[in-house]
């Protein structure tokens, strides 16, 4: 298969060597970010919030959860990562324990803030998804928090 007339293997090899890194047309190296979104229903409360406040009562969102994952592209696949992995990494990791759920029930998330979410996500799956930079939850699309470790 011939390589694209604007990018070339780092080797600078042509067709039929192994490319080891995606280089752009002026060579230069670069990192890539990938991202991968879910949608999660799911119901909660914020106890520590006073009484009177909407949000302490039992309440539900539908929430978006970004992956967002950098990296080279060096591998003979030439990408970050396989999002059939990413996939499985989050349904097993978060999306099994969160869609359609309590969040308050769920460990790690008795006061499940969009802030507490986000970071309680991005630690479940570090460990799975090497590459792992930043996970942004949203509430209904206008509200959203990202969580960047640091």
């Amino acid at each position: 298969m011939a390589q694209s007339a604007h990018y070339k293997s780092a080797t600078g090899a042509g067709e039929g060597a192994r490319a080891t890194a995606l280089l752009s047309p002026r060579g230069c190296r670069g990192v890539f970010r990938i991202e991968r979104d879910y949608t999660v229903e799911a119901a909660r409360r914020l106890p520590r919030l006073p009484a009177e406040h909407p949000c302490h009562r039992l309440h539900g969102h539908c929430f978006t959860v970004t992956l967002a994952i950098e990296g080279d592209a060096d591998n003979e696949k030439q990408w970050v990562a396989d999002y059939y992995d990413v996939d499985a990494a989050y349904e097993v990791g978060v999306g099994s324990l969160i869609d359609h759920n309590y969040l308050n029930d769920v460990a790690g998330l008795e006061n499940p803030t969009t802030e507490v979410l986000a970071r309680w996500v991005f630690e479940r799956l570090e460990p799975a998804l090497p590459g792992l930079v930043e996970v942004i939850v949203a509430e209904e699309g206008d509200t959203r928090c990202a969580y960047r470790p640091g």
